[in-house]
């Protein structure tokens, strides 16, 4: 089946595809025992580094707890950078300019700046003008700096989003008397949340990764930090990094399954909210000399009780 974009593959592209298949499948193979080899011959592999993960003493006292931080940490931002973003991103389409641009200078200016500095800024801020205590402090600087920076990129994904529905949508919904709120809350976000969703989840995604940023500059005890001493304790580098790995590759896989659920239920219930006429309106249209609404309403029927029957 073709379309514009795509050709369905002749016998020489099907021969073809499959023989790039076999390839990178070989080369796959190939850099997989190329890596278990070389682990192999460094001693990455010896039981002696692996087990403490399977004593409770290296996950109760430092992995657990660094990723009790990192959710902490993920948490707060995104409850923060949600809705600050679509603030910001609804405040950029506005037709005053005393609102819209005021709301891009912020965008652009945070967007900008990379959240590792945003961070450190924030440290340092904490540190001269607040009664934070060193203990919390990192938590704090590190939920600023981001904040600060996904608001700004969540702020684009929200404007990018809304500005993708038809232009007809805002036409229409004026036309009926629908004030600019009612447009933007009634008509235009419950559509743009189906488009944005998956941007918007890659962005949360991002989140959770860059709270280890605090872990390297501030000293965080995040998961990757936790992880940076029990390597120290336990002598086990590369094994320490391959496990937090792949917790961080559970938790991101987590997060987008959820998304994925939400963005197919929403689509289920935008196909299924169309009006659907029952028995007895379907009747009524049927019966002469009778005039029936949508609904099975009579629009010829007033307050007090008219037949709705035609002369």
């Amino acid at each position: 089946m073709s379309s514009v974009l795509y050709d369905t593959p002749g016998p020489r592209a099907k021969r073809r595809n499959v023989l790039y298949s076999v390839v990178f499948a070989a080369l796959l193979v190939l850099l997989l025992w190329w890596a278990w080899q070389t682990m192999s011959d460094k001693g990455q592999l010896d039981w002696a580094k692996w087990k403490p993960f399977t004593e409770s003493q290296a996950w109760t006292t430092y992995l657990l707890p660094g990723l009790g931080n990192t959710l902490k940490a993920a948490a707060l931002s995104m409850v923060i950078a949600l809705p600050l973003g679509a603030v910001f991103g609804i405040a950029r389409l506005s037709d005053h300019k005393w609102v819209r641009v005021p709301a891009g200078v912020v965008v652009e200016f945070f967007r900008a700046i990379p959240v590792l500095i945003l961070m450190v800024f924030a440290n340092q801020f904490y540190s001269d003008y607040s009664d934070f205590s060193s203990d919390v402090r990192p938590l704090y600087a590190v939920v600023t700096g981001l904040v600060l920076y996904n608001a700004s990129v969540l702020a684009e994904i929200v404007r990018a989003g809304i500005l993708s529905l038809p232009k007809g949508q805002t036409e229409a919904a004026q036309a009926i008397g629908l004030r600019k709120t009612q447009v933007m809350t009634s008509i235009l976000l419950p559509q743009a949340v189906t488009v944005m969703l998956p941007a918007i989840v890659s962005q949360l995604v991002v989140i959770v990764k860059d709270t280890a940023l605090g872990g390297v500059m501030l000293n965080f005890t995040e998961l990757l930090n936790a992880r940076k001493t029990l390597a120290a304790n336990f002598a086990n580098v590369i094994p320490s990094f391959i496990v937090v790995a792949v917790i961080f590759i559970v938790l991101n896989f987590i997060l987008t399954s959820f998304a994925s659920w939400l963005e197919r239920r929403l689509r289920r219930s935008k196909r299924s909210t169309g009006a659907v006429l029952g028995a007895e309106d379907l009747e009524g249209l049927n019966a002469p000399g009778e005039v029936v609404g949508v609904h099975g309403i009579d629009p010829g029927t007033t307050g007090g009780g008219g037949t709705g029957k035609t002369p």
